[in-house]
């Protein structure tokens, strides 16, 4: 049965990916010929091509009055760029089973893909009763005990019960309100379901107007939100991917049970590579789809080249940012092998509670207060701007408050004065500001500081990295190691000139590739070229939360014995506390 390619796509579970269309009848733009990031194709009728993928590349926002279209409203394009946050207005239409909702609605690993809903009636099951009302996470999909299942969680008490739901479980499921603010990106990609508009609300006004915005002046209203679709398709005869919008005007319909599909390219994805065995590599594949980048080896990467992949493995990055005050800062994954050398800069605490965690056993830890404080009681020691002190240790003490004596944790410090030292309690909730003073003036190599040093551990590059063209690293003033990383990368060369060998990253580089049945020469791979990797926001997210997800949160700072406690917010994690070279205190300067 034909459908337009907007209604296919819109419906298309992903899980059902490839599938293979029939071109039935269309309107082509410049006859039969459609263009779209410069790939042309000619969509003739009884053509076939291959789906491989899709994924939202627009949106059609109309203006809403009472959940509905106005009538006044003209239909306007966003791109998924478009600025302002929005909170997602609540569907009021239920889904009938759990088989719908993981069909339609977007569940993953990120904070994003954690859908909430809940059932008007009670659900019995083997060993839990999920109450009506109640709010059900979804956390993912899989398969238990031979069935397919969703991994679900619920909130008593404070406390995380986990239990799964077949997605044969039917009944009514409402989707809970969400109180949270996303980007309009962030709402494509997870919180419009299949078959279904969304409506979303503008949380803040936008920072600018201009005559090309699409929107109203001061529109601070809702919007019905209409996605639609990149579609990345494989033609016979063609060895590159072509792409096309889901709203062009053609007819479909699906032969995919009878049609031979090995008959087209099978593109891969450098995932897909690396699932491959051990066993299968070294291997020569063509670029289908490259890309984009100016760095090396992005740019040798263009569709068309043949490469050879030599082996695929973990290797260990430093996750660093960029030290400033502003936002957005620069990411990067540095390799072991960089050749660069680095200093110490000094790290800023705001409380005297990170004073206690960046302390070590070994070295002391010299800071400069930047912030005054008055203590409120009299056996502590009132802070001000300029004041030097040596961090000794956490400990006890009793202080009068309101009459009676009570004990409080504080931090005993010594006193920096221009001739002497001088013993000192500063209360462990204290909010005030230090900022460290570093006597180090060695220059270390980058696996010198991981193996010394615990992170976060904040530098600035003193000798340039001389082996590379370009040392990204070197132009940045201030950088702070916060963690190391283990991630997957392929070896690869090209065919046309294998001199050298680069690391390519398996989940960052948006990249398709079609294996050929040719032999390998060179099973040895020549010299590796590694580079400093910079990465976005996003990827950055991505990747601390894969290397975190395992670690509890840190505790909290103790509170102000008063009813008026300064709130304070969550410290750095003792983990993560760079050791202090210790200042001798005959050569520490004085006031």
């Amino acid at each position: 049965m034909a459908s337009t390619l907007e209604k296919f796509i819109h419906s298309l579970d992903p899980r059902a990916l490839p599938r293979v269309l029939q071109i039935q009848s269309g309107i082509y733009f410049q006859g039969s010929i459609y263009e779209m990031f410069g790939n042309e194709c000619c969509l003739s009728t009884g053509d076939v091509i291959k789906i491989i993928g899709f994924k939202i590349n627009k949106l059609i926002a109309s203006i809403c009055e009472n959940n509905e279209v106005s009538q006044s409203s003209a239909k306007v394009e966003l791109p998924l760029n478009f600025p302002g946050l929005y909170k997602v207005v609540t569907d009021k239409t239920p889904y009938v089973s759990i088989e719908e909702i993981t069909r339609k609605v977007s569940i993953g690993p990120t904070r994003f893909g954690h859908p909430c809903f809940y059932s008007p009636e009670d659900i019995e099951l083997a060993n839990v009763t999920i109450k009506h009302g109640e709010q059900i996470t979804f956390n993912s999909v899989e398969e238990v005990n031979g069935t397919m299942a969703v991994n679900c969680g619920v909130v008593r008490n404070n406390q995380s019960h986990s239990f799964t739901l077949p997605l044969s479980q039917e009944g009514k499921f409402y989707e809970c309100e969400d109180d949270q603010i996303y980007t309009l990106k962030e709402i494509a990609e997870w919180k419009i379901p299949k078959c279904r508009n969304r409506i979303v609300k503008l949380s803040n006004t936008l920072h600018m107007w201009d005559s090309s915005n699409p929107l109203p002046e001061n529109f601070d209203g809702c919007l019905i939100l209409t996605p639609v679709y990149e579609v990345q398709a494989v033609m016979k005869f063609r060895k590159d991917i072509v792409h096309i919008l889901s709203d062009l005007d053609v007819e479909v319909k699906d032969v995919t049970d009878c049609y031979d599909i090995s008959s087209f390219l099978q593109p891969l994805s450098l995932e897909d590579v690396f699932e491959r065995t051990s066993k299968e590599f070294p291997m020569v594949a063509e670029i289908m789809e490259g890309p984009s980048g100016s760095q090396k080896p992005y740019n040798l990467l263009h569709t068309g080249k043949e490469i050879i992949i030599y082996k695929k493995y973990q290797a260990t990055r430093v996750l660093a940012s960029e030290i400033r005050s502003d936002s957005p800062k620069r990411h990067f994954l540095i390799p072991m092998s960089y050749k660069g050398k680095f200093k110490r800069r000094p790290r800023e605490f705001p409380t005297a509670y990170d004073l206690e965690i960046a302390r070590s056993e070994k070295e002391q830890l010299h800071v400069v207060a930047t912030k005054a404080f008055d203590s409120p009681h009299k056996e502590l020691f009132s802070v001000s701007v300029g004041d030097q002190f040596l961090v000794q240790q956490c400990q006890t003490s009793e202080v009068l408050y309101e009459g009676r004596k009570k004990v409080i944790d504080v931090l005993a410090c010594e006193q920096i004065l221009s001739d002497t030292y001088k013993k000192v309690l500063l209360p462990m909730y204290m909010e005030g500001g230090f900022v460290e003073v570093i006597h180090d003036k060695k220059q270390y190599q980058l696996s010198e500081i991981c193996k010394e040093f615990r992170l976060p551990f904040n530098v600035k590059v003193s000798v340039r990295d001389l082996s590379v063209e370009e040392d990204v690293l070197a132009a940045v003033p201030g950088l702070q190691f916060e963690e190391e990383i283990t991630d997957s990368y392929l070896l690869i060369s090209t065919t046309s000139s294998p001199v050298e060998s680069w690391e390519i990253p398996v989940y960052r580089l948006n990249m398709s590739v079609h294996l050929l049945s040719r032999d390998v020469q060179t099973v040895v791979p020549p010299a590796t070229k590694t580079t400093v990797e910079e990465i976005s926001e996003e990827q950055y997210y991505m990747v601390r939360r894969y290397e975190n997800q395992t670690l509890h949160p840190p505790p909290r700072p103790p509170k102000k014995p008063t009813i008026l406690a300064p709130k304070l917010g969550f410290a750095v994690p003792k983990q993560g506390v760079t050791d202090v070279l210790q200042a001798p205190k005959g050569d520490v300067p004085s006031n």
